[in-house]
């Protein structure tokens, strides 16, 4: 069996994610994120953010893999709740290749 590409695993998880859109919240955990609207689901972006960040301050390698699994989790259900997709996401970088760190955040401001 071949494994994965990243791609794949983002679109396979995205896409259950979507899927769950108007399922029962008392069934699907995504299903209750998203009823509960985006001012929640940003809450539980924020609070894996912060896990993350102390994972990888203090918890080692396999929690920080642990708590970036849960923070592109709630990332995507944001994207679902925002009508976004990942390849939006995709091109986004996309058109950023080859710039300048520096230059795409100057840009941004202007």
């Amino acid at each position: 069996m071949s494994e994965k590409t990243t791609g794949e695993i983002m679109d396979a998880l995205f896409a259950v994610i979507d899927s769950r859109r108007g399922s029962d919240p008392e069934s699907s955990y995504t299903a209750r994120l998203l009823s509960q609207g985006t001012g929640k689901i940003a809450e539980k972006v924020g609070e894996e953010a912060v896990e993350t960040v102390i994972a990888a301050l203090s918890e080692g390698p396999d929690a920080l893999a642990s708590e970036s699994a849960d923070l592109l989790y709630h990332l995507c259900v944001l994207w679902a709740d925002a009508g976004l997709k990942p390849e939006d996401i995709w091109a986004k970088l996309a058109a950023r290749e080859g710039v300048s760190g520096l230059t795409e955040k100057a840009n941004r401001k202007s």
